[in-house]
């Protein structure tokens, strides 16, 4: 269950960073880049901050 939301969390965050960017302004860009490092370096090490939060409030695995 942690998975699919972190991965929705990620896809939202994506999309939405990518309207901002055609919308307003160019640079929200850099949002998605962010979340896409993360997403990368979380393939890596196996740590997520949003799975740490989101077990932090009670979500099981």
């Amino acid at each position: 269950m942690k998975n699919r939301i972190v991965r929705a969390v990620a896809g939202t965050f994506i999309l939405i960073s990518l309207v901002l960017a055609i919308k307003v302004n160019v640079n929200w860009l850099w949002f998605t880049a962010f979340v896409g490092a993360n997403l990368l370096q979380s393939a890596f090490t196996k740590w997520c901050l949003m799975d740490k939060i989101l077990g932090k409030l009670g979500v099981k695995d």
